[in-house]
């Protein structure tokens, strides 16, 4: 086992105990461990800390401009891209460990020269200790996307410069195909995040003094099915 990843089925850093749990892991292993986020909530001060003890931070950034920002990640729109930036640039400042950004490069959204100049600039402003490249090669949550062509991959490494990896491809078959209809693939996951959803909301409710909830989806990538944030 190379890493005690902490993932979850959203965002991690949504986890009030979170520090607690990273402090506890290190203490049952001797593996490294690493915490796989959003990078939306890096500009709250107690976020921060709670990732101190961490090996691993990976924080996601898959724009190097607001617009593409909004395009691409589709976040709540109380959230503002120089803010979530700032608060990956204060986390860098902050933090010992090793940081590793992720960028997932879209056909048609985030490839372009322009595009690209323009995130090597918020990448020099953060300075991760590592820059790792996705493609979306997975099933995304909107047919229009798509990995881009090997030109625009070669000018990634031209423009962006020292990047560890750019992973473009996927062995093994989607759970979809293992399965002998799509009901039967997609269905036992949306009992466990309905059972998910249910347990969160409910735990909140006993322990606050209000009966409703006013509940908005942060992000909503175009890239992945998954919702990664819910801000309550």
């Amino acid at each position: 086992m190379d890493f005690v990843t902490f993932v979850g089925e959203g965002e991690p850093t949504l986890c009030k105990s979170i520090g607690w749990l990273i402090r506890k892991a290190k203490e049952l292993t001797d593996c490294p461990v690493a915490v796989d986020t959003n990078g939306s909530l890096l500009h709250i001060a107690a976020v921060r800390e709670a990732l101190l003890h961490a090996d691993v931070v990976m924080p996601s950034l898959d724009a190097g401009t607001a617009a593409t920002y909004r395009k691409i990640n589709r976040p709540h729109r109380e959230f503002n891209f120089a803010t979530v930036v700032d608060g990956m640039r204060k986390f860098r400042r902050e933090y010992k460990g090793e940081m590793w950004i992720e960028h997932m490069l879209v056909k048609g959204l985030n490839d372009s020269e322009s595009e690209l100049e323009s995130l090597k600039k918020v990448f020099n402003l953060i300075e991760p200790d590592k820059i790792h490249i996705n493609v979306p090669v997975r099933p995304p949550a909107e047919p229009r996307v798509v990995p881009p062509d090997k030109e625009a991959i070669a000018l990634a490494y031209t423009i962006l410069g020292d990047v560890t990896d750019i992973s473009t491809e996927e062995y093994g078959d989607f759970f979809a195909l293992a399965s002998t209809s799509a009901e039967e693939a997609i269905l036992p996951i949306i009992r466990r995040l309905a059972k998910l959803l249910t347990y969160i909301l409910t735990s909140y409710v006993a322990s606050s003094k209000y009966s409703s909830i006013p509940c908005s989806f942060a992000y909503n990538s175009i890239s992945t099915c998954s919702v990664l944030v819910l801000t309550v």
